[in-house]
């Protein structure tokens, strides 16, 4: 009962869309009406509000971060912690407030893992500032750095602990960045900066 309780407060944490709480505050239009339609903080960048694309970057992060550590707290067990894990970034992929049309988790993602292990976070991060950078593709940076994940996990670990939730993450990541990637294969995909379109 008390890891049921915690992953569905996860999950319910999880939901919470900070990209539609940070337009309404500093009064942008519903971020899923322009650019990509996805409610994260690149597209809110693509507003031209740099301070609302970064509290939504915050804000999606804290909460994958703040789930994990609250059940590392609680004591859960490891299989405990692992299904916190996963049930607040399907929470954000998923949100029961946005009738489960949500981001696609790479900020959440990344606050769960620098929880689970804040060295492999800071790795995967760094992965996916360096090919940010370089390309200036946040889709590109996203597929790589949720790759790298579980293969850093396996060199720092082995295939033991939290490596299924890794390796899940790394997954769904990819999956939900597929459209992205024809897009990338197509030459059609937006930049990071890009302007929002109708």
């Amino acid at each position: 009962m008390h890891n049921l309780l915690a992953i569905l407060a996860a999950y319910l944490l999880g939901s919470v869309p900070f990209a539609m709480i940070s337009s309404k505050l500093f009064g942008l239009a519903d971020p899923r009406t322009y650019g990509s339609g996805n409610p994260g903080a690149t597209n809110v960048l693509r507003s031209g509000n740099k301070k609302a694309a970064l509290f939504t970057l915050i804000g999606d992060a804290l909460k994958g971060w703040l789930a994990v550590f609250a059940a590392q707290q609680a004591g859960l067990s490891d299989l405990g912690i692992g299904l916190v894990a996963l049930a607040v970034f399907f929470g954000h992929l998923f949100p029961i407030f946005l009738k489960f049309k949500g981001g696609k988790g790479v900020a959440t993602a990344a606050g769960v893992l620098l929880a689970l292990d804040p060295l492999l976070g800071l790795m995967v991060l760094g992965t996916w500032l360096l090919v940010a950078y370089v390309s200036r593709y946040s889709s590109l940076a996203a597929i790589i750095a949720a790759a790298a994940a579980p293969l850093y996990f396996a060199l720092m670990h082995g295939a033991e602990g939290q490596f299924a939730v890794v390796l899940v993450l790394a997954l769904a990541l990819v999956a939900k960045h597929w459209q992205n990637l024809q897009r990338l294969m197509a030459g059609q995909e937006s930049k990071i900066g890009s302007k929002k379109k109708a």
